[in-house]
């Protein structure tokens, strides 16, 4: 046990003794569940509606405030038509959206039945199968409570009892057969690559280190950033090419249809892949063994990217920390992107806020990494 206890010593030594190791050790598992326990425990609360009320009366307000009584959803957006709210549907801002007709009050108020048509975002199909079970069931309370309205103020007799007042439609946009794997398959494809570039460039230049060949590109005349351009210009190539793979597998394999531009998506992809690389590069400058690189790598952007980027759980209800930490993520912005183009097809004037956020990411962690690398062992 004397010898046992002498390697048990010697260990605890060489952990203390570095303080980025201690650091890591005792820091990261404590951040992380604190940042992923509030990412996943969180219920959606405040779903964002786009209401286009056209009856503008009392009663088509009356009926709206039922949906936003109990926060389950919150009107974000008071539009004039249907084609603003697909607009919206189409843009992210939305979760669902209410088309009141002209006819909504008056209808009412003389007995006659009415109708309204909802509309539900259903690129991811638990999120939209939850908006839908919300707005059939508030739906249905109003109406409940209006019949008893009538029959309160025009007698048992003046009521028609085999239909009710308000019948409603709902119309699941972009997947409306609920598929999982449209959902699902582009968001992997996302992570799959942010592994793939974090993984190659957060082990390169703590392995020049390691392998005792910094100090040749040490005595060399090369700058900071020519280091850092060059030891992501390959694994860029890499890439590309991997994105390509992937989508041409997730159509001819899983059979999905990129329902907008296949090569627009592959152009989209460069500025996620180069914000990735250049979180491996900078990850890999402020390590000093390989085994401090990946705890970092893993613990600060491939546990997160999985949980917090919007892959499973939709990121509005998340609290402001989980939200604003998931914004430094590359892939969080990517995801928009892929759904976006795979799955429902919009136009690049859509995306743009997650396209200009892909570009800024890009080069906030290109720069940092070339202020973080300091020839020298």
């Amino acid at each position: 046990m004397e010898r046992v206890w002498t390697v048990v010593r010697k260990e605890f030594i060489h952990i203390i003794r570095d303080w980025r190791t201690l650091a890591i050790i005792i820091i990261l598992p404590a951040f992380l569940l604190l940042l992923l326990g509030y990412g996943v425990s969180g219920e959606s609360k405040d779903l964002a509606l786009a209401v286009a009320d056209l009856s503008k009366t009392d009663t088509s307000r009356r009926y709206i405030e039922y949906f936003t009584a109990s926060r389950e959803f919150m009107v974000a957006y008071d539009v004039l038509s249907e084609d603003e709210i697909l607009t919206l549907l189409d843009g992210e801002l939305i979760t669902g959206g209410i088309l009141i007709p002209p006819d909504f009050g008056n209808n009412l108020e003389s007995g006659v039945p009415t109708s309204v048509q909802f509309y539900v975002n259903g690129s991811d199909p638990s999120e939209a199968q939850s908006a839908h079970l919300k707005l059939e069931t508030i739906s249905q309370v109003a109406t409940q409570k209006i019949l008893m309205e009538q029959l309160e103020t025009s007698g048992i007799q003046g009521i028609n009892l085999s239909e009710l007042p308000i019948t409603t439609t709902i119309k699941t946009l972009y997947n409306p057969d609920g598929s999982e794997k449209i959902y699902l398959i582009p968001g992997l494809t996302a992570i799959v690559l942010q592994v793939q570039a974090l993984l190659l460039t957060a082990l390169a230049i703590v392995r020049e280190r390691e392998q005792g060949t910094m100090e040749q590109l040490i005595v060399t005349p090369i700058k900071s950033w020519e280091l850092v351009l060059g030891k992501i210009i390959p694994y860029l190539a890499v890439g590309i090419f991997n994105t390509i793979a992937t989508l041409l597998i997730s159509v001819y394999i899983f059979g999905l249809v990129v329902q907008g531009s296949f090569w627009l998506l592959v152009l989209l992809t460069i500025p996620f892949i180069i914000g990735s690389l250049g979180m491996g590069v900078l990850i890999s400058n402020i390590s000093r063994t390989q085994m401090q690189a990946m705890y970092l790598a893993v613990g600060l952007v491939l546990i997160p990217a999985i949980i917090l980027s919007g892959l499973i759980y939709a990121r509005e209800s998340m609290p402001w920390l989980t939200y604003y930490f998931s914004e430094l993520l590359p892939v969080t912005h990517y995801l928009v992107i892929i759904r976006g183009i795979m799955v429902k097809g919009v136009a690049v004037q859509f995306l743009m806020p997650s396209i200009i956020m892909e570009i800024v990411l890009g080069l906030v962690y290109f720069v940092a990494s070339v202020l973080a690398f300091r020839k020298k062992i």
